[in-house]
């Protein structure tokens, strides 16, 4: 793969990434919608930093780290939500009472957060 090209992969993945969001947020699997909405914002973040800094991406998975690595000028709400779903993809990704995590996450509040990732998901890749 061409060096120039790197972050066609890492953008890839992204979009690889929400699609299965979705489909866990139509087969009602909430928990793991989140988490891979967290995984789709972290990669388009990793693969803008590849295209515009050409630097391969830290093993970090804290989305807040790449937005300030990138000096992104964004929307106080867009990172305020960035900075949440920061917060909640912890226990996504590692559940001390799944349960209770299950409950929750409503399908208005993850449907929400699966829209609102879907167009910062497009606003970044348009940087």
């Amino acid at each position: 793969m061409e060096n120039d090209n790197r972050h066609e992969e890492w953008y890839f993945q992204s979009d690889y990434d929400l699609e299965t969001a979705f489909d866990m947020f139509k087969s009602g699997r909430y928990v793991y919608c989140i988490f891979m909405c967290h995984l789709s914002l972290e990669k388009v973040l990793k693969g803008l930093l590849v295209k515009t800094k050409r630097e391969f991406p830290s093993k970090s998975h804290s989305l807040i780290y790449f937005v300030e690595k990138l000096e992104l000028k964004m929307e106080d709400s867009s990172y305020e939500f960035l900075f949440t779903l920061n917060k909640i993809s912890v226990p996504t990704r590692y559940p001390e009472d799944l349960r209770k995590l299950v409950a929750a996450y409503s399908i208005g509040r993850t449907e929400n957060i699966l829209n609102r990732t879907k167009e910062i998901q497009l606003w970044i890749k348009q940087q």
